[in-house]
């Protein structure tokens, strides 16, 4: 499909707190196999963020009538421009980064995103006077 809009986030479910959170897109524990596709301010309000199976692959290009090349950027530290006709594509490593948790899986997530995003945290109202 063809895109317009500010640029797009690719991520995995522990890459997706931050910037993914930022633009609109959804918070999902990490146990969950698949990465995350969201758009940063689309021309269109029918392009919203989706959660695709990680088997997927993803190409991203730049059209030959774009108004400007389009910039890659990984982590938020190695950046390079994609000129016209140029292309990524992203895919699920088949080498898995080893992780040692001393919790159930995503009990640790459940608790950082109450605590640091207070997420599902609200205070509780006072009945109304009789």
């Amino acid at each position: 499909t063809t895109v317009q809009g500010d640029g797009l986030i690719i991520s995995t479910p522990s890459g997706s707190t931050g910037y993914n959170l930022a633009v609109g897109g959804a918070m999902v524990a990490p146990s969950v196999p698949c990465m995350l596709m969201t758009p940063i301010a689309p021309s269109t309000l029918s392009f919203r963020p989706v959660i695709i199976p990680e088997s997927s692959t993803i190409e991203v290009s730049i059209p030959s009538t774009a108004r400007t090349e389009g910039r890659v950027i990984f982590d938020g530290h190695k950046s390079r421009v994609l000129k016209h006709g140029d292309s990524v594509i992203v895919e699920t490593s088949s080498f898995p980064i080893p992780v040692i948790n001393s919790k159930p899986f995503d009990q640790d997530w459940y608790k950082s995103i109450r605590e640091k995003l207070h997420w599902n945290v609200r205070v509780e109202q006072k009945p109304y006077p009789m």
